[in-house]
């Protein structure tokens, strides 16, 4: 079956498909930038590797703390006034506690480079849920920032509705998708691509040098044909709940599924 919906699918955004699907989308934006782009640049895919605090419960009881008092024994009178009369002392129960731990975090981008001199000229990110909350998204800002702040492009693709949107300095956007594409040339200002469920993926152009043509990225095309070939239909149940943070009156308006299936929901 073919995807469903006219833009994203948002069940891909689910913990138990995206890992899979960000890492085979970032592979089939390279392979489709390849043969427009040799060989004057190599397109190059690489993972980010950082550590951030993990979500960790704090598991809080209550201590329980028993006293136990030796009953006296019927047997015959110890003649060492010492042996026998052991001290009891009271063990109350710890509570139990999780540390924190630093998780990992494997990250796919692509990198554009100059064949020649192999300098980076685009770099392209599909953002990820780590890269939008918390400590991820510190280390996440960090390293934009260190992009905007050089000569390389920068393609940011947010294809994700839950957490806060990088951000911009002006535009109040608001959409449930995103897609930045910050020329070096023209920074600070850039263009923003604000879609939302039901849309299509719009389609840009890749910034390359402004010696150079600019190929047009389809990305709507690649999600679709990912669809197909890794079988997502086969495992994604849409007669079960929507997706958080989904309204029953969304999915039926997006969702060109049969009618019978929608009144299960």
């Amino acid at each position: 079956m073919p995807n469903p919906f006219a833009g994203m699918n948002p069940y891909l955004e689910q913990p138990e498909y995206w890992s899979d699907f960000h890492n085979q989308l970032v592979a089939a934006i390279a392979r489709s930038l390849v043969p427009k782009l040799v060989p004057k640049y190599r397109v190059v895919t690489d993972k980010w590797v950082y550590k951030i605090a993990g979500s960790t419960a704090i598991a809080i009881g209550r201590p329980d703390i028993s006293v136990q008092q030796n009953r006296r024994s019927n047997a015959p009178a110890n003649t060492n006034p010492l042996e026998g009369t052991v001290a009891v002392c009271p063990l109350p129960e710890p509570v139990k506690v999780t540390v924190p731990m630093l998780e990992e975090i494997q990250q796919s981008y692509i990198e554009v480079k100059d064949a020649a001199t192999q300098q980076v000229v685009t770099a392209i990110e599909v953002l990820s849920p780590a890269n939008k909350s918390g400590d991820g998204r510190k280390k996440y800002t960090a390293k934009r920032q260190n992009i905007l702040e050089s000569l390389t492009n920068l393609v940011e693709i947010d294809l994700l509705r839950e957490g806060i949107p990088l951000p911009v300095e002006t535009g109040d956007v608001q959409s449930h998708y995103r897609i930045l594409i910050s020329p070096s040339q023209t920074r600070p200002i850039s263009d923003m691509y604000p879609f939302n469920l039901g849309d299509r993926i719009p389609a840009f152009l890749l910034p390359l040098r402004s010696e150079d043509s600019e190929p047009i990225l389809d990305l709507q095309s690649l999600v679709d044909e990912l669809y197909e070939q890794l079988g997502y239909d086969y495992f994604i149940d849409y007669n079960s709940n929507p997706p958080s943070p989904w309204l029953r009156s969304e999915i039926t308006e997006v969702l060109s599924i049969d009618r019978r299936s929608l009144d299960r929901l």
